[in-house]
């Protein structure tokens, strides 16, 4: 018989809640859930407020079926809120937004990954962060991200702009800037040329272009996510991995002193502790009064 619990008032069914997801650590959907009601909904919430999600989703774990959907899955409940959002060819759909815990929990019963745009739903297309998405190409590991991710670092900072690191909770790290409202096009256009002045100033360690046979031993600076049709992990959301690993805020210290892929691997259970040590590491992000205005072209 499926659990019936109630969440906000809200009457929600919880299925296969010993289901194993993740193997390798014998973690189970209810702990899962657990997660997510327990550790992470605070600040999970705050970063998904207002942003259209779309779903990776892996009903029977990282080894299953896993397959990616932008509309509100059949079943979605009356009281989940959508907005509808750009679409091709001048065409509008809809998607889910998340805005409290009940739709958080009915989500995560889904069994999925949390991704968003990096606009919010009633400014479809203007930027109000950047994102550089750092992905190793074996033998480089994360190691080699964190030494992108401070060059990056200072190249923004000499632009007056802040920038805030997590780990993509797969191989490698993303680093966000929050901005003042911008067009995506500009935020794109803005970010690629950083990653191509990355690429000419550390040319055996980085690649900008997508073409896969140049990416081993070197970290390819995705600038790609700023694109208005694109989206990127959500701080804090669980991935599809062999373990339950987070996509986990570090520090610029935990950046700089990394020397051991394990370093920045962070699994559901580290999480609250994490978070009473460091509360949000990303909180800035949400934070109007510390983004900044992206720098004009050409400067």
């Amino acid at each position: 018989m499926t659990p019936i619990t109630e969440v906000e008032g809200r009457r929600l069914a919880l299925s296969n809640l010993d289901k194993v997801l993740y193997p390798a650590t014998g973690t189970t959907k209810g702990e899962v859930l657990h997660y997510y009601a327990a550790t992470a909904a605070g600040v999970l919430l705050a970063h998904l407020h207002n942003r259209p999600v779309s779903f990776l989703r892996y009903p029977d774990g990282p080894d299953g079926q896993r397959f990616f959907t932008k509309n509100p899955p059949p079943g979605t409940p009356s009281w989940v809120r959508t907005t509808a959002v750009p679409h091709h060819e001048d065409k509008q759909a809809r998607q889910v937004v998340v805005q409290d815990l009940a739709s958080l929990m009915w989500a995560a019963n889904l069994v999925v990954e949390f991704h968003t745009p990096q606009w919010q739903a009633d400014t479809p297309g203007i930027a109000d962060r950047m994102v550089f998405d750092l992905d190793p190409g074996a033998p480089a590991t994360v190691v080699e991200c964190c030494t992108v991710a401070l060059w990056l670092r200072e190249r923004l900072a000499a632009d007056g702009l802040r920038a805030y690191g997590k780990t993509s909770g797969s191989k490698g790290l993303h680093l966000l800037v929050p901005l003042e409202p911008t067009p995506a096009d500009r935020v794109s256009a803005y970010a690629k040329g950083l990653a191509v002045e990355a690429g000419q100033d550390l040319p055996e360690l980085v690649v900008y272009r997508m073409t896969r046979a140049l990416r081993p031993g070197k970290v390819f600076v995705d600038f790609s996510q700023n694109a208005a049709s694109k989206t990127t992990a959500a701080p804090y959301t669980l991935r599809a991995r062999s373990e339950p690993t987070v996509s986990a805020p570090v520090t610029w210290a935990e950046i700089e002193e990394c020397r051991n892929p394990g370093n920045l691997v962070f699994l559901a259970g580290d999480m609250g502790a994490r978070l009473d040590r460091y509360g949000d590491l990303l909180g800035p992000l949400i934070d109007p009064d510390r983004a900044r205005r992206l720098p004009a072209a050409g400067r």
